[in-house]
């Protein structure tokens, strides 16, 4: 039997970009080492998974059952907090169907790490101690999600009219969004009108609307506004990191839950069920933390100054090797 010739066998990074990544995969895990954080090995494979609109997890079966390869390890390290592990980082593989582009990949690697006693701003300030020493004269800035916003669009993302914010949409996209949510037209816009603004250098956004608090806790700010205690971090205006000031309740977690599901009904994606597990785990006692899940191969990117997140990867999914 001959081989086939098409089959290009080759990674989709080059020999040095390999070694880079080794490198950086040390230093992130020598950062952990160093601060007290332990590492934690869960599983990629679960009954359940995130019930984000904006996500979709593949979907296989074992022993006949339905099972999703997760796209973050929060819930299964939210039980190990609620079980009094104390600090703890996950470096591995995570999913996402659909994902495929210059920025995104099916399977990808990420560092996702919990800070119990901490808040949102401690978490800004270790994601940016983190990244220093690899960055050279590295550029830090703060801003709440209200102000970049309002300056790149004109309008305040907290309290605009739903039809303008809806309006402002559709003109930007090309298509109608008049039948969106506030929390859909908002991600648009942000992706296409405010991430282009941002300066160089690791940029912070915090304080985002409360209708996209996912799973981040909602208080009033000093201005008097409900606010989702969340932030993204952005370097050279790529998305690289999503942390929250985590939310403990469990029937706002689960009320989170089902509105999820109606929302992913009402688009016609499918339902995954509810983790009661991870509801549990909350009922039990989640401490107050910090959390956030950072893109290694994105950072990667950055670091290197590679055009496509496959050149990062040793084997990228819907690339060819060789670059075609």
């Amino acid at each position: 039997m001959s081989l086939d010739r098409k089959a290009h066998w080759r990674p989709t990074a080059t020999l040095e970009t390999l070694v880079q990544r080794a490198k950086l995969l040390s230093h992130l895990r020598a950062h952990f080492v160093a601060t007290g954080a332990i590492e934690v090995d869960v599983p990629v494979l679960a009954e359940s998974c995130v019930s984000d609109l904006h996500i979709d997890c593949l979907q296989t079966s074992v022993n006949d059952s339905v099972q999703y390869l997760q796209s973050s390890p929060e819930y299964y390290m939210k039980r190990l907090l609620a079980y009094g592990c104390g600090s703890i980082y996950y470096l591995g593989k995570a999913f996402r169907d659909g994902e495929v582009g210059p920025r995104h990949n099916p399977e990808f690697t990420m560092l996702e790490w919990y800070r119990p006693g901490w808040d949102e701003h401690q978490l800004m300030s270790e994601v940016a101690a983190l990244l220093s020493p690899l960055i050279a004269d590295l550029n830090t800035v703060t801003y709440s999600y209200g102000q970049v916003f309002e300056e790149a669009t004109g309008l305040d993302p907290h309290v605009a009219d739903l039809v303008a914010v809806q309006e402002y949409a559709s003109d930007l996209s090309g298509s109608s969004f008049a039948q969106e949510s506030r929390s859909t037209c908002l991600d648009l816009i942000f992706s296409l009108a405010v991430e282009p603004t941002l300066q160089d250098g690791l940029v912070f956004v915090h304080d985002y609307p409360a209708c996209q608090s996912a799973l981040a806790r909602v208080d009033t700010n000093s201005c008097g506004r409900q606010v989702a205690r969340r932030f993204e971090a952005f370097l050279n205006r790529m998305e690289l990191a999503n942390g929250y000031y985590e939310l403990t309740d469990p029937v706002e977690q689960k009320n989170r839950f089902l509105e999820d599901m109606r929302l992913r009904k009402s688009a016609g994606k499918s339902e995954p069920p509810v983790d009661e597990k991870l509801l549990a785990a909350l009922s039990h006692g989640l401490p107050g933390c910090a959390g956030v899940a950072l893109g290694v191969d994105r950072l990667l990117m950055q670091l290197l100054k590679l055009d496509t997140i496959a050149e990062s990867m040793p084997f990228a999914q819907g690339v060819m090797s060789d670059g075609r």
